[in-house]
This record gives structure tokens, C-alpha cells and sequence, in this order.
């Protein structure tokens, strides 16, 4: 197993940057030094990192500073909805464009969830809640989709997949709340139909988790059900805190080893099914990320150590 960091938070004192609003300059030797101490082989880099640089040497040259840390770019981040009349259209553009910068990075996977943003905010609990998780309604949810959007995204990903194999690079689908993509048969259904092999399924658990209020599968069932078709893989955890009078969960973010996902059990899943990927720990949203994201990358190379043992 190589471990990847998803920082969802980025700071290192004096520095102190929003992690969805990042340039190239804000990787700072510094700031990769301290990732790499931590023991992460890569990072996780949103396409609009990628994409302000522009040119092949740019994205090259930023590429060759993460090596000279000891990191790569592991895996390009480029999410969003493909299928709605909106947003698809320019977000297909942006998977197209990730998959150019993944191959100059030198990236394995490229990977995106399939989520809109909130059609209708603002709406009182029982409504629509939009892209809000914790509710008992999800916005574009596979158990409310039709079969043709699975058939339309197959196709998608088809084309994608033939351009990604022309540069030695995967696809991978997060499995992510408020898309038609949240559990295990909605995952394995786009799978079997994009029928490619570089092509599989982010196994993202604690969006599982996220999704609704009650979650609608077994964590440790959905592992053992997409371990054997993933690509790339997300991992967090989280403690739930479930308001039933108002049919409403929150949840808080904790390190890997004391949230309610069993991830010595996911990772066994993983290592049963041969995966060789990244672990990509999705890290801290507040606080000090570093003591909180050093615990989770502890936890995991522990549990992978015994577990190769």
C-alpha cells in the first residue's frame, strides 16, 4: 500500500490557505517536507491547480518539485455532475483536461465524484435538502435515478478511458453522497457497464457514512463488495451524531482510528482483494492538521504493516 495525503485543510504557520483555492506556489518546500515526514509517497492535486499552471513544462516542472521532496502527484482531482443539462457539459471538458495534466504530472488516476451543486438551498428539513448530507433525502441519489443515466455516464467514461489509456493513466468514479454514484450496487452497476480495465471505483466509505441521515448499507458490506474494482481509494471517518425527532444526522470529523468506520476491517478487505493503489487520507478539516493527520497515517501504516506480515 502507498499512502497519498487528500489535505483538506493547509496550513503551516505562516501560511494559512483555503485547500479548494490553492496555486502552485503554495506547495512550499516547507509544507512538503512536513507532508513527507508524516510518510505519505504522494499528493492529491485538484485539476485547478494544474490547469493555472497551463503549459506541459509548467506542469512538469511543478511535478519535479514534489519529487525532489519525495513526493509524487499521485492522483488529479477533478469532480463534479456529467450528466445534468447545467454543469455536464463543462465538466466533461474538465475531465478531459485533468487526464492531459495527470499524464504530464505523471500521475496514475485521475479521480472526480459525480455531485452537483444545490439545485434547491435554503429549503426546510423534509424538503429537498439540496447537497446537504444528513437528511433522509439526497440530492441526485441512485435510488431515486433511472437507468439511462448510468447509461449515459458509461459513455462518458468510455471515452474518457480510451483517451486516459493513450497516457498510461486510470479513471476512477468516488463513490460520494448527493450523486447517482453512493453505495456499492450503484457503483458496481456503472462499473460492469463501463466494462474498461483502467477504469474502477473510489470505495469512499465514509461517504457512505455522509450520506443520510441513517446510513443505507453496512460499511464493512460495501468494502467487501467494491474492494475488488478499486482504483484509488478515500479515506475518513467521522463520529455521528443522529437527531431522530428531526430525522436529521451531523456528523463530526475525527482521525481514521476513532470514528465508527472499522478501518482495520476496510483495510484487510483492500489487502484480500490485491489492491496496490494509493491510500489516500482525506485529512483534517480544523485544528492542528499535522497531530491530527500524523495519527491517521500512523494508524493505517501499522494496521497495512501487520497486515503484509
Amino acid at each position: 500500500m502507498r499512502f497519498c495525503y487528500g489535505h483538506r485543510r493547509f496550513t503551516l504557520y505562516p501560511q494559512s490557505v483555503d485547500s479548494w483555492n490553492l496555486n502552485s506556489d503554495n506547495y512550499t518546500g516547507d509544507f512538503l517536507k512536513r507532508t513527507k515526514a508524516l510518510g505519505f509517497d504522494a499528493l492529491e492535486v485538484g485539476v485547478e491547480v494544474l490547469s493555472q499552471l497551463g503549459t506541459e513544462q509548467k506542469v512538469k516542472d511543478f511535478s519535479s518539485k514534489l519529487n525532489d521532496a519525495g513526493l509524487a502527484v499521485g492522483c488529479v482531482r477533478a469532480g463534479g455532475t456529467l450528466h445534468d443539462a447545467q454543469n455536464g457539459p463543462q465538466n466533461r471538458e474538465k475531465l478531459i483536461s485533468a487526464i492531459k495534466y495527470a499524464g504530464w504530472a505523471g500521475a496514475e488516476v485521475v479521480n472526480g465524484a459525480l455531485s452537483a451543486p444545490a439545485r434547491h438551498p435554503g429549503h426546510p428539513p423534509g424538503s429537498l435538502p439540496g447537497s446537504q448530507s444528513g437528511w433522509p433525502v439526497s440530492q441526485d441519489a441512485s435510488r431515486d435515478a433511472m437507468l439511462y443515466v448510468y447509461d449515459e455516464l458509461s459513455t462518458v467514461f468510455q471515452n474518457a478511458c480510451l483517451i486516459a489509456s493513450d497516457v498510461g493513466i486510470d479513471i476512477s468514479v468516488e463513490v460520494h453522497q448527493n450523486s447517482p454514484v453512493d453505495n456499492s450496487w450503484s457503483a458496481l452497476l456503472l462499473h460492469e457497464k463501463v466494462d474498461r480495465d483502467n477504469f474502477g471505483i473510489n470505495p469512499d466509505i465514509g461517504n457512505v457514512l455522509w450520506n443520510y441521515d441513517v446510513p443505507e448499507e453496512s460499511f464493512d458490506d460495501a468494502i467487501d463488495k467494491l474492494a475488488p474494482v478499486a482504483k484509488y481509494w478515500h479515506c475518513k471517518n467521522l463520529h455521528t451524531v443522529y437527531h431522530p425527532e428531526n430525522n436529521r444526522s451531523v456528523f463530526v470529523r475525527v482521525p481514521l482510528p476513532d470514528g465508527e468506520i472499522d478501518y482495520r476491517y476496510a483495510m484487510s478487505a483492500m489487502h484480500n482483494a490485491g489492491y496496490s493503489g494509493y491510500m489516500t487520507i482525506e485529512g483534517a478539516w480544523a485544528g492542528d492538521q499535522w497531530h491530527n493527520d500524523a495519527k491517521s497515517i500512523t494508524y493505517a501504516k501499522q494496521i497495512w504493516d501487520e497486515l503484509e506480515s
